[in-house]
């Protein structure tokens, strides 16, 4: 069983940054698919950007591409979202995500069956 836990989240301004961080715990040597997504209130959840802890290059929604990056300690277990030139659009609950496979082209909330408690992220313009 894995834990997830988000941190980080917060209010800024505008055209701020924020940095998120999801510990995660109950694994041992396993390596998973970690993801961030969002949710805006009335919105779908949506699948931001993902990362192989075996290795690999991440993936992102175009939506955040070149202003977010994920990233991931293996030593710490822990995975990290940098979040610049940020708007009131991605105002949201953010959470990290998990899955014992690798990562799909598509980051979907459904391929994913660990999940954080979620962060709130609130951007004013």
């Amino acid at each position: 069983q894995v834990q997830l836990v988000e941190s980080g989240g917060g209010s800024v301004q505008a055209g701020g940054s924020l940095s998120l961080s999801c510990a995660a715990s109950g694994y041992t040597d396993s390596t998973y698919c970690m993801a961030w997504f969002r949710q805006a209130p009335g919105k779908e959840r949506e699948g931001l950007a993902s990362i192989y802890t075996g290795g690999g290059t991440a993936d992102y929604v175009n939506s955040v591409k070149g202003r977010f990056t994920i990233s991931h300690d293996k030593a710490k277990n822990t995975l990290y979202l940098q979040m610049n030139s940020l708007g009131p659009e991605d105002s949201a609950m953010y959470y990290c995500a998990a899955a014992a496979h690798y990562c799909y082209y598509l980051i979907r909330d459904y391929d994913y069956n660990y999940w954080g408690q979620g962060t709130q992220v609130t951007v004013s313009s």
